[in-house]
């Protein structure tokens, strides 16, 4: 994946968005000219129209739906993840709507855990020499504004529990059992 440099903030422009289906439900994306900034899942008209608002607010660009041009790449290649045929996202991301600390963890996350593989929330402190910040860790997993392309859904917790997720866990446990991690619902 490519990466935005660091301290390159400026205002976003247009902010493309659309709504697509997927096998978790409908999800909402948004890309600037940077790329790829938000996937919200989810995406009813109440949750788009909220998602729409914060994106706005946050990024002071005109939002305008079109699931062509910046966001084409990026709705064919989860279309290829959902079908089984995509196992690491290639896209640029913008990653505006994050800094710090969660910024730091989820570049760690997105490069450093693949397809069908899951890593602790304190193992991922420690990959970021953070070792007592597990629980900051989940923090960061939580103000994803990237799931599934910053595989959020790949962090469990030490107990061997799922820990927790921001889309829900049935839809976590369904991107496990994607990856082969978990197995697959019965219904």
């Amino acid at each position: 994946m490519e990466h935005e440099k660091p301290g390159t903030q400026r205002p976003a422009g247009r902010v493309e968005w659309a709504v697509v289906p997927s096998v978790i439900g409908p999800l909402l994306l948004a890309a600037t000219d940077r790329g790829l900034v938000s996937v919200v899942f989810h995406a009813d008209e109440r949750v788009r129209q909220r998602a729409l608002e914060r994106l706005a607010a946050a990024l002071g660009g005109e939002l305008v739906e079109s699931a062509s041009g910046r966001l084409a790449e990026p709705i064919r290649q989860l279309a290829a993840y959902f079908d089984g045929g995509l196992r690491s996202f290639d896209v640029k991301l913008d990653w505006t709507l994050v800094t710090g600390f969660h910024r730091q963890v989820l570049r760690e996350l997105a490069d450093g855990v693949p397809y069908g593989s899951v890593v602790g929330y304190g193992d991922l402190a420690r990959r970021v020499g953070q070792p007592a910040a597990a629980q900051a860790v989940g923090a960061a997993m939580g103000s994803n504004p990237l799931p599934l392309v910053v595989p959020c859904h790949r962090v469990v917790g030490s107990d061997g529990g799922i820990g927790g997720f921001g889309g829900g866990l049935e839809t976590k446990r369904r991107l496990l059992a994607l990856e082969g991690v978990l197995p697959e619902p019965l219904f």
